[in-house]
């Protein structure tokens, strides 16, 4: 950008200097010349005091970047001016403080640009972090009082179990309320669909089936918190809960290319109404964080084949690091 920019100057100078014919083409090699050294010497410098620069004030690092341009302009014009292109009717030092000057002005615009362009995307990653919390902070599980009424009635039967639920139910929580993490791994995020489905096994018994099928190798897959969870409810309340005899739920995680895709198959929902709406819902908010934090690599879609209703996750293949506790 900073060459093309430049040329473009170059070639405006060349067009206003020429007398006879549209562009003084004489001027333009040699001033191009002129100002490609300056150009890429001030860049690579600039470059290199990148990690110090960083680490001042914008006032400091503007007075710094504007030194070291000015001193590279300064080098090759004393080369130029009396060596490749003495320009006539001008004293050398009127010809370089020329060049100072236009140097001066030409910085103090970039660097605005550069400055602003950065407020700009300090703004735009403000603003996609306060939408990824809002959206995630939608995500909250809606089985809280079906939860608690199983876990009342374990209590006195079977103790144990109770207790483990309510830490499952504790975990579930924490993670909805966790709203620091944009990514987690691929493994957190199944342990703790793992805990939300022993929480409705409790509640469904027998009715329940699972079956879990992923691929080795993608435990550090990144994926947003609380992105598989509501699929499961989703298949739980619209797929098991309103059929007598329930049904099973697949999951399926594999590598394919550059991507990893999730799959949660449940039977097909019998009736439509306020259920499809929640289910929506769900599925609006899901592709929502994934674009934001994502964009168009990542897909979402719902299909429906026989007495099956699967949906599918497509994720670009990246890996998260750390682990946040």
């Amino acid at each position: 950008m900073m060459l093309v920019t430049s040329e473009l100057l170059v070639l405006v100078l060349a067009i206003v200097q020429a007398e006879r014919s549209w562009i003084d083409w004489n001027y333009f090699g040699l001033l191009s010349l002129f100002v490609q050294w300056t150009t890429l010497t001030s860049t690579a410098l600039i470059c290199l005091l990148r990690p110090w620069l960083a680490r001042r004030s914008v006032v400091h690092a503007t007075l710094v970047i504007v030194s070291i341009v000015l001193l590279d302009v300064l080098t090759f014009s004393l080369f130029a001016d009396s060596v490749l292109y003495p320009e006539p009717g001008i004293t050398l030092w009127q010809s370089i403080a020329k060049k100072l000057l236009l140097a001066l002005l030409i910085s103090l615009i970039v660097l605005r640009y550069f400055y602003l362009q950065h407020q700009w995307q300090l703004q735009t990653e403000a603003e996609m972090q306060a939408r990824l919390t809002s959206l995630q902070a939608r995500i909250q599980p809606h089985f809280l009082f079906n939860s608690m009424n199983t876990i009342a009635s374990l209590i006195a039967t079977n103790p144990e179990q109770a207790e483990d639920a309510v830490l499952d139910l504790s975990e579930l929580f924490r993670a909805s309320l966790r709203t620091n993490d944009q990514l987690v791994p691929l493994k957190r995020e199944l342990e703790l669909c793992k805990r939300y489905l022993a929480i409705e096994a409790l509640r469904l018994g027998d009715r329940l089936t699972l079956e879990w099928d992923v691929q080795t190798g993608l435990e550090q897959q990144a994926i947003p918190p609380l992105t598989l969870q509501p699929l499961l409810e989703n298949a739980i309340y619209h797929g098991i809960q309103p059929r007598p005899s329930g049904g099973k739920i697949h999951i399926e995680a594999f590598a394919k290319g550059n991507f990893v895709y999730l799959m949660v198959q449940n039977p097909k929902p019998g009736t439509v109404g306020q259920q499809h709406q929640g289910n929506q819902v769900a599925l609006v908010n899901t592709r929502a964080r994934l674009q934001a934090l994502f964009g168009e690599p990542a897909v979402l879609k719902q299909s429906q084949q026989s007495d099956t209703y699967t949906v599918t996750l497509r994720l670009p293949r990246r890996t998260v690091n750390h682990q946040s506790h």
